[in-house]
């Protein structure tokens, strides 16, 4: 049951597949919280490419207006903002538009995008997971923690994320959803078409063509790949038909149901998402499974590894951008005295410090410990804690100053080695290749000497290897 669409006239009670998701810009989450007022949270917004009203289409229902809110409840663009609810000016953010986009590739109207409240401190750069905790700062003193992580000191300071899918303009769902149809209609399947399809649109796009394919052939788009598809190609083409919280949700709940725990699924996941991002995911595990993600990280796991999960879940990480440089040098002595100055560790402050600053004060303080000791806070985090706490807390050592080069490492440790971790491979190639896996890919040639292509190429065979190269867009 969908606990954010109860009492709402017209609303089957059930879990809508795309609750809460737009992806209009990389990987971006919608509003966590439901909007009064707003009907249409299970529904994807209409693109460009298309016009609603045009010739043959029909009329868009008058509960459903398409700029996605009610146009009572909600200003226009570049109307006053809302009285007494906090939200800024939508011209604070039309002024840029979002890294790895054209103007043109994106709509962007400032009325469907009100900046979220104080309890999420969202900024430009918040839709951009590269740009949000890459990079920090890349200059002077820095070289230091580069070059501990092998990290170019030649990267510049501020720079743009490279996404390989983005959303195609112009855009036609009902198109889109008749060459699918057509590549599985009859004997045979036409694997080339589908590949072709899914690989070179966005999510959200993705979700609209399924929508209009139920529309237009009353069958379910997700049924019929399955029923058409089998094995790895199978479960990435699902996989690529998933909203990113809905999958981001499945991934977690697997990794802690049954006997066992995969605690770099949840160190990978919970480590690298913004506030926004877990809260949004959090909600969709509830609508899906009707629990608390906090509670089951927590019923999963123990010790000091379940308080820092516990600690990621709530999504409160200071996002300030400013960067305090005494409050740093008060943290890097804090560390210092609960691990190396004394007999055991005291793992509460790392949990603090870690869970709570902004990635761009981590950065400072790492510097600051490293002044401070004369070796890097990895060393540290190495020689004080073990197990999967020492690999959470390096993870988010490793993402504060290069989360592409952290993503290329796990890529190349899913296929390393006898065998493929296909499901990992999967995970990251459909959730970055909105963001940054133009980045990885090229971290992933820096550090290895080899593309991520030819280890693809090496490693996987058949629709599936086309499948993976085509969100590389080299397919």
């Amino acid at each position: 049951m969908n606990p954010y669409q109860q009492g709402q006239s017209g609303y089957p009670q059930q879990y809508l597949h795309n609750i809460g998701f737009n992806n209009a810009a990389p990987q971006s989450f919608g509003n966590p919280m439901p909007m009064p007022g707003l009907p249409t949270m299970g529904y994807p917004t209409p693109q460009p490419g298309y016009s609603p009203n045009a010739p043959g289409y029909p009329q868009v229902p008058q509960g459903y207006p398409q700029a996605g809110y009610p146009s009572q409840n909600y200003p226009q663009p570049n109307a006053q903002p809302y009285p007494n609810q906090g939200y800024p000016q939508p011209a604070q953010r039309a002024q840029t538009g979002y890294p790895g986009h054209s103007q043109a590739s994106v709509p962007r109207s400032d009325a469907r995008y009100p900046q979220a409240n104080a309890g999420y401190p969202q900024t430009n750069a918040g839709y951009s997971q590269s740009n949000q905790y890459q990079g920090y700062p890349q200059s002077h003193s820095h070289v230091q923690t580069q070059q501990a992580y092998n990290v170019s000191s030649s990267v510049p300071t501020t720079p743009k994320s490279k996404p390989t899918v983005v959303p195609v303009n112009p855009f036609d769902p009902r198109e889109d959803a008749a060459v699918l149809r057509k590549a599985m209609k009859g004997f045979g399947t036409d694997e080339k078409s589908i590949i072709q399809v899914l690989t070179r649109r966005s999510n959200e796009q993705r979700l609209r063509i399924a929508y209009e394919f139920k529309t237009l052939y009353g069958k379910d788009l997700v049924s019929d790949l399955k029923s058409e598809t089998s094995g790895k190609f199978e479960d990435l083409l699902v996989a690529l038909m998933t909203p990113l919280p809905q999958f981001y949700a499945k991934e977690l709940h697997d990794a802690i149901a049954g006997i066992g725990t995969d605690e770099d699924v949840l160190i990978e996941v919970m480590c690298t998402m913004s506030n926004h991002e877990i809260n949004v995911i959090k909600q969709g595990y509830t609508a899906i499974y009707g629990t608390l993600l906090e509670d089951d990280l927590r019923g999963d796991t123990s010790g000091n590894f379940k308080r820092l999960m516990t600690s990621l879940c709530m999504g409160n990480r200071s996002e300030d951008f400013h960067i305090d440089q005494e409050k740093a040098r008060e943290d890097a002595r804090s560390l210092l005295q609960a691990g190396e100055l004394r007999l055991g560790t005291d793992e509460s402050v790392f949990n603090a410090v870690l869970c709570s600053r902004s990635f761009a004060q981590l950065a400072a303080v790492f510097q600051e410990y490293q002044f401070l000791t004369g070796h890097d806070i990895d060393d540290a985090i190495k020689a004080e804690f073990s197990g999967d706490l020492e690999k959470a807390l390096r993870a988010i050592v490793k993402v504060v100053r290069n989360k592409p080069l952290f993503f290329a490492e796990r890529l190349h440790k899913s296929m390393k080695g006898l065998g493929t971790n296909d499901r990992q491979l999967i995970r990251i190639m459909v959730t970055r290749c909105e963001v940054d896996l133009g980045d990885i890919s090229d971290m992933f040639q820096s550090k290895y000497g080899e593309t991520l292509q030819s280890w693809i190429e090496g490693d996987c065979s058949g629709h599936y290897k086309k499948c993976l190269l085509g969100l590389l867009g080299l397919y």
